[in-house]
């Protein structure tokens, strides 16, 4: 099932599609000047107005909010065929929908988070950003992501059952469940006629990798979305919309959750629209439908699009796969995953490094591989291995990280790897597991 949210605060993160998010990116996120959005937007960067695409649908007539099944019913059809012609693609098959309540809502995606993401996992991840410094001490990972989703979805397309569900707040359809329907049924269009769902199933442990495609799928969707909403909205039922997006009580929710989140959730909706939007700007939907024969793998691709274009992906950055049989008895390693540039950036960022020297230190990003080890009698530690570019860049992470880590929650430290490209970043519960993973890791800790 998609949930918007694929947060690499999940090892897979949870949602594998789609969603839309009502927060201030409900106002519309393009802009006129793509170049206006920053390696790591905040939903307050998102731009309001969008060039009139080609191909756009005329505004239609009848989209005041229907008060029955079957007019709801009418809308969303009329919507289906403009999103098609918009986007340019052909429906295979007839799309399942349902409008659901947000009581429903939130207990899908408990279910769905117990289904998809075991308790160690959670676990694993909450230790990675407590001990970075990117989550409070007594912050419940779980209870924050259901919370941040139940708040902020609006809808989300499930591939599995090729059924879309729109979550109606104000018990009818109106401008944000309507615009919510272009966003999902694009998902929908995607589906049908590109293998990105079927490609990512059962992936886990990539959230780098998961998060460079969903920068292609979600930007296409917010695209589309933000074009339909321009061409068939009234003024007043866009206004509406920009309402529903600063909703009080959705707000209070975004506002208690740790940046690292958010920033994470609207990156796809934000960079990943201006990403496809220049593409369809530059050289219409068959441009955009290029990017589905051949996905980016990083998020390095997406925040230096030069590199997508040179094929130039991620190294291979390999961990040792014993690295609890070294430790002994008592020792287990319950998350193993890619971090990549742009959470290398938010990190540093996050943790005191000026905006601009944390993007100049992890625009060298090569690839990286990251462990989150767990032993007994309360001993933890993480290590991230990471490659760089060149050595310079090695050596200006080494400095921007050193800086981070002063946040970080246990003993941290920054040590060189081998040929001078390569950087880990350990950080443990005590001295002691330091010394004793550094030595497992061939590292002087």
């Amino acid at each position: 099932m998609g949930i918007p949210c694929d947060n690499p605060a999940m090892s897979r993160p949870l949602a594998t599609r789609s969603l839309i998010l009502v927060l201030t990116l409900a106002a519309l996120v393009l802009a006129c000047d793509p170049a206006a959005v920053s390696p790591s937007p905040s939903a307050s960067s998102a731009p309001s107005t969008a060039p009139s695409p080609s191909g756009a649908p005329s505004p239609s007539a009848g989209s005041a909010s229907p008060g029955s099944s079957q007019d709801a019913s009418a809308t969303f059809d009329e919507i289906e065929g403009q999103v098609a012609t918009l986007r340019q693609l052909q429906a295979k098959q007839k799309v399942q929908r349902e409008v659901i309540d947000e009581a429903t809502l939130k207990t899908m995606l408990a279910a769905e988070q117990a289904k998809q993401t075991p308790p160690e996992v959670v676990a694993a991840n909450e230790r990675l950003y407590k001990a970075l410094g990117l989550l409070p001490a007594d912050a419940d990972l779980n209870a924050l992501t259901l919370e941040m989703l139940g708040a902020g979805v609006a809808g989300f397309y499930d591939d599995d059952q090729g059924k879309m569900f729109v979550v109606s707040r104000s018990g009818g359809v109106g401008a944000a469940e309507q615009v919510t329907y272009a966003h999902e049924y694009t998902h929908a269009l995607q589906d049908q006629n590109f293998t990105v769902f079927k490609d990512q199933k059962d992936v886990k442990d990539q959230s780098d990798w998961f998060l460079a495609r969903q920068a292609i799928f979600e930007g296409d969707a917010t695209v589309v979305m933000s074009y339909w909403a321009i061409a068939n909205l009234t003024p007043a039922e866009l206004a509406e919309y920009a309402a529903a997006g600063n909703d009080p009580a959705t707000q209070a929710v975004l506002a208690k959750l740790p940046p690292i989140m958010t920033e994470t959730l609207t990156y796809p909706y934000t960079t990943g629209a201006f990403y496809i939007q220049s593409a369809q700007m530059a050289g219409g939907w068959p441009a955009v439908d290029a990017f589905y024969a051949r996905m980016p793998e990083s998020t390095e691709q997406i925040l230096h699009p030069d590199k997508y274009t040179a094929n130039e992906g991620p190294v291979d950055v390999g961990l040792p796969t014993d690295i609890a049989t070294r430790l002994g008895s008592g020792w287990t390693v319950p998350l193993t995953d890619s971090f990549g540039e742009l959470q290398d950036g938010i990190w540093l960022r996050l943790s005191g490094v000026l905006r601009a020297d944390a993007d100049a230190a992890a625009a060298g990003w090569g690839g990286d591989r990251l462990a989150v080890i767990e032993g007994p009698d309360g001993a933890w530690a993480i290590a991230i291995k990471t490659a760089w570019d060149t050595t310079a860049d090695a050596t200006d992470f080494e400095a921007a990280a050193t800086i981070a880590l002063a946040k970080a929650q246990g003993i941290a430290k920054v040590l060189p790897g081998e040929g001078g490209k390569v950087r880990w970043v350990l950080v443990a519960s005590d001295a002691a597991t330091m010394s004793r993973v550094a030595g497992v890791l061939g590292l002087a800790g």
